[in-house]
């Protein structure tokens, strides 16, 4: 599986393939455990994907949060 290349994939791969809605409550939450470098789950997107992905990952929940706010 290769990482999602644009917001718009993103946003699919949440919302339609996992069915997920992107509230403001859970873009805040992931924002805050992907900040947090000590998190498993934080750890493992690092080891798998790497830091440029995980750094892609967090503007596109911030780009998220604008939309919602």
């Amino acid at each position: 599986m290769k990482p999602l290349e644009t917001y718009e994939d993103w946003k699919h791969c949440i919302e339609a393939d996992c069915g997920i809605p992107l509230t403001l409550a859970f873009v805040k939450r992931r924002l805050d455990e992907l900040a947090n470098p000590r998190l498993h789950h934080t750890q493992r997107l690092v080891e798998v994907w790497g830091d440029a992905h995980r750094q892609q990952v967090i503007a596109w929940f911030e780009r998220a949060q604008r939309e919602l706010a």
